[in-house]
């Protein structure tokens, strides 16, 4: 089960590339210039003696890029959900062969959160597909950190550490992933938004000028406060549960270990972004700048800390 699992793992990266790949096709071909849907031109001929009468000219070509761009854009969309099928796979078998939930390391971690992002993503294509653009840049970045996660975070399975052998591991570790996952798609309509909105302010540098494929700006800063409002009612609890599992482990509910220094920075963060999204003096793009700080403080926990610092929750197997 364990080798199944990194085969699933491999396969998994391969369509989500391709996947990729389909969103590149429809995010290059969508923008392309559609013809008038004019009156036919008119021109006069002659008649005889009598005077002139009037011809339709030809009709305009229909053009075929707009089609082929919906097309490309639904395959993407089911290369997608299929590899999302196919990661789940993986993250079962990882837990079946280990016999137990599939999070006791950073690979491990990786593997479930990012499956819980594209899984959300799944959702929010089914009720909004408008937003289906932003494939591009979520199936992006599952290429890269599923890639990253089986060629530097690989580690063979192992039993649970005894200080995780806990119904709490199960209560914090699972609300923890669940919030990281979302919190990781969130930053893609966050970036999303920053783009379109200067190239609806008339920027026309890079990166603004991809964003003129994008949804609209107001769409994906609504979606971006929508997942931060849900996922952070979550992360708080997760928190919380970790303090009560320290107590009950460690004699002490908070030590500023690394991974609780770092935890309460990201939750300073967020709460911060909230409450500049509720603020009507504060302008959207400061909020979303630091809903992407935030992102980048739950990324300092994940991977800084496990590579640079040792601590209590030192469980990452790198």
């Amino acid at each position: 089960m364990s080798a199944l699992s990194d085969q699933l793992v491999t396969y998994a990266i391969l369509v989500y590339l391709i996947a990729m790949i389909s969103h590149a096709v429809e995010f290059a071909l969508g923008n392309a210039r559609k013809v008038p849907a004019a009156a036919p031109a008119r021109e006069l001929v002659g008649a005889g003696a009598g005077g002139t009468v009037d011809e339709p000219a030809a009709p305009p070509r229909p053009d075929h890029s707009a089609a082929r761009a919906v097309l490309a854009g639904r395959i993407a969309g089911w290369l997608t959900a299929v590899a999302a099928a196919v990661h789940l796979g993986a993250v079962i078998t990882r837990g079946v062969a280990a016999d137990r939930m599939p999070w006791g390391n950073m690979y491990e971690f990786v593997l479930t959160g990012t499956w819980i992002g594209v899984a959300a993503w799944l959702v929010v294509l089914w009720k909004q597909p408008w937003l289906r653009r932003l494939g591009l840049f979520l199936t992006l970045v599952m290429v890269l950190l599923l890639a990253f996660a089986e060629l530097k975070l690989y580690v063979p399975i192992e039993p649970l550490m005894p200080a995780l052998q806990s119904w709490w591991f199960i209560i914090h570790v699972s609300t923890i992933i669940f919030a990281s996952g979302l919190f990781l798609l969130g930053v893609v309509p966050a970036a999303a938004y920053l783009m379109r909105a200067g190239w609806e302010q008339g920027r026309r540098s890079f990166p603004y000028t991809l964003a003129r494929r994008l949804p609209a700006a107001a769409g994906l800063e609504r979606l971006t406060f929508t997942l931060h409002a849900f996922s952070f009612p979550i992360f708080t609890f997760a928190v919380i549960a970790g303090a009560i599992w320290a107590e009950a482990a460690w004699g002490r509910a908070w030590g500023w270990d690394p991974k609780e220094t770092w935890a309460f920075i990201s939750w300073v963060v967020y709460a911060g972004y909230l409450h500049a999204r509720a603020t009507p003096s504060v302008k959207r793009n400061v909020a979303t700048w630091i809903s992407i700080v935030g992102f980048l403080t739950v990324m300092m926990n994940l991977f800084g800390v496990n590579f640079f610092f040792t601590g209590l929750h030192s469980y990452a197997g790198v």
